[in-house]
C-alpha cells in the first residue's frame, strides 16, 4: 500500500450515501486506516533513524577513544634521535598536529552527527503534526459537509412533505365533490326511473 502524502489527505472526496445521512462509513473507515499507517510507518522510520544515529554516535565514540589513546605514543619515536638538535624541533610539531586535528575531526563528526539527530527528529516531528493537523482539517471539513448534506436533505424532505400535503388535501376535495355529483346524479336517475313508472302506471 503507498504511503499517503499531504496532498492525498487534502484532496481527499467522500461520496455520499444514497440511502442515509453522511457519508460511506467503510470508505471513511479505510481512509483513516490509511492515515493510521501513514503515521504508522513514518513514526518507525523516525526511531529506525534514531536508531541509526545512536549507533553512528557511539561508533564517533569509540574512534574517538581509540585515538586518544594511541596519540601519547606517537611523539615517543621523535624524542629518540639526539645527535640532531636542529631537527627535532621541526619534527616534534607534526605528531602534535596531528594528535590535535584528530580529535577536532571526532569533535566535528560527533556534532555533525548531533545535527542530523536534531534535524530529523525536529523534521519527523514537524512531519507528523503537519499530518496530525491536516487530518484535523480535514475531519472537520468532512463533518462540516456531513451537516451541511444533513440539513439539504431536511430541507427537502419538508418541502416534499408540504408538497405531498397538499395532494392529500386535494384528492380529498376531488373525492368529496365525485362523491357530491355522483349522489346527485343516481338521484336524478332515481327520479327518472320513479317518474317512468308512475306515467306507465296511468
Amino acid at each position: 500500500m503507498a504511503l499517503l502524502t499531504a496532498d492525498d489527505v487534502l484532496n481527499k472526496k467522500f461520496q455520499p450515501t444514497k440511502f442515509r445521512e453522511g457519508y460511506d462509513q467503510d470508505e471513511v473507515d479505510d481512509f483513516l486506516d490509511e492515515v493510521v499507517n501513514t503515521l504508522r510507518v513514518v513514526s518507525g522510520e523516525n526511531e529506525e533513524l534514531k536508531a541509526k544515529l545512536a549507533a553512528a554516535e557511539r561508533r564517533v565514540a569509540e574512534l574517538s577513544r581509540g585515538e586518544g589513546a594511541e596519540a601519547p605514543a606517537r611523539p615517543a619515536p621523535q624524542a629518540q634521535p639526539a645527535p640532531a638538535p636542529a631537527p627535532a624541533p621541526a619534527a616534534a610539531p607534526a605528531p602534535a598536529a596531528a594528535g590535535a586535528s584528530e580529535p577536532e575531526s571526532a569533535t566535528g563528526m560527533l556534532a555533525l552527527a548531533q545535527r542530523l539527530h536534531d534535524e530529523y527528529v525536529r523534521n519527523g516531528k514537524e512531519e507528523g503534526d503537519r499530518i496530525i493537523s491536516e487530518a484535523q482539517i480535514e475531519g472537520q471539513r468532512i463533518i462540516k459537509e456531513a451537516e451541511d448534506q444533513h440539513n439539504r436533505t431536511l430541507t427537502q424532505l419538508e418541502q416534499e412533505r408540504s408538497l405531498l400535503e397538499r395532494k392529500i388535501d386535494e384528492l380529498r376535495t376531488f373525492e368529496r365533490d365525485y362523491r357530491t355529483r355522483l349522489k346527485s346524479y343516481l338521484e336524478s336517475l332515481l327520479s327518472n326511473v320513479e317518474g317512468g313508472a308512475k306515467a306507465e302506471a296511468l
